[in-house]
């Protein structure tokens, strides 16, 4: 039946072409990507999946299941379509998207001998407000056995983990007045958000080495004569697990607290985007999904070891069902996400062929699970130890 995936993915390999290009042409930004979304639910839904659209109240999230009607294993393959401002899918979602339902296509053609259900989610929005968090706090994918999907990179690399990140925005509000003629009746917002930033780099020194704190000021008065009375700070916290970054975070919210105490500004503050959690990579999972990737003709050798620095809305998947996350080579040169060079490889037809090694790699990973009683245990054994 292993022969039957890899027959049924090949027979779909225009048509998946078809779908990644024209995704991957039609860029759409998170919570808008109503073109992506009917694409890969058309597909689905020629395939014979019940596909149920707007879930979580997002207009463009979509849970796609193949039931055979016999008992079984429930798999699920996720599937992101948001692009990046500006540059488009640099970092590969065309390709994420289409790898995500082609996956589950291929194993919903055996399921009928194996028993069990395949499901694909379309998530938007990762880079940004990640619909994975809120399926999973709405417990969305709390009847899956495994949670599975890969992403484009330079190389294969196994899945890791993540780093667990807080958006914040700091919001401080002044008192306007002429910076010249009258500085004394005003209060300056703007110098918050730098006693902020200032604090914050002194922090620093004083975190542990997996901590990272980036921010940005994207409002900081209108005129260099006015004492600004309303300016905003935002940042990115992140760290190696989710208990280490709740203690950082509250640091890092004592340093704006501080500077509205020493300016006289008063402080709102709030997230700007959603919260992720690290991921928690399943290793027995993992392993016979790098196996899957030899199958298909990738030399172990050139499977590299895992490695973390970013963070995923997968991460908060992996809080609640067994889960990976491993990478997919779509460039033979060193390329970087989020550039123009990665969206050109995620356009390729280089970029392509790697999509097709994932798809093969996922399905057939799928279908162990589905007939491997002894994985299953593994599986669920390791993560409820976890």
């Amino acid at each position: 039946m292993k022969d039957l995936i890899i027959e049924t993915i090949e027979q779909l390999k225009n048509d998946l072409y078809d779908i990644s290009q024209y995704i991957g042409h039609n860029p759409e930004l998170g919570n808008e990507e109503y073109k992506a979304c009917a694409k890969l639910t058309s597909i689905l839904e020629q395939h014979h999946f019940t596909v149920n659209t707007k879930i979580v109240n997002v207009e463009t999230a979509f849970e796609a299941v193949y039931d055979s009607g016999k008992p079984g294993p429930c798999i699920g393959f996720m599937s992101e379509y948001d692009a990046l401002p500006e540059l488009g899918h640099a970092c590969g979602h065309n390709l994420i998207g289409t790898m995500g339902a082609a996956a589950g296509i291929a194993l919903s053609k055996v399921v009928h001998q194996t028993g069990g259900k395949v499901y694909v989610y379309g998530t938007p929005a990762e880079e940004t407000r990640g619909a994975k968090v809120t399926m999973s706090e709405q417990g969305i994918f709390d009847h899956l056995d495994v949670a599975m999907m890969a992403h484009p990179s330079e190389g294969y690399q196994k899945s890791g983990s993540s780093l667990a990140m807080d958006a914040l925005q700091f919001a401080f509000h002044g008192k306007a007045a002429h910076a010249a003629a009258s500085p004394e009746d005003g209060i300056n917002a703007l110098d918050a958000v730098l006693q902020t930033f200032h604090s914050i780099n002194a922090l620093r020194q004083h975190v542990t080495s997996d901590i990272r704190i980036h921010g940005i000021i994207p409002e900081g008065g209108k005129a260099a004569n006015i004492v600004p009375d309303y300016a905003v700070a935002h940042f990115y916290v992140r760290a190696a697990k989710r208990s280490t970054l709740n203690e950082v975070v509250q640091k890092v919210k004592n340093c704006a607290e501080a500077a509205a105490l020493a300016t006289g500004a008063r402080l709102e503050i709030s997230n700007y985007e959603y919260s992720y959690d690290d991921m928690v990579t399943n290793e027995a999972l993992s392993s016979r999904f790098t196996e899957n990737l030899t199958e298909v003709g990738i030399p172990l050798e050139d499977i590299l070891p895992p490695s973390g620095g970013g963070s995923l809305d997968m991460g908060n998947v992996s809080q609640r069902v067994p889960s990976i996350h491993p990478y997919i080579q779509i460039s033979d040169h060193p390329i970087v996400a989020h550039t123009h060079e990665f969206r050109e490889a995620a356009l390729s037809k280089r970029g392509f062929d790697g999509m097709v090694v994932g798809v093969k790699s996922l399905a057939l990973t799928g279908y162990d699970v589905l007939t491997n009683d002894s994985l299953m245990h593994k599986i669920k054994e390791e993560f409820q130890k976890k």
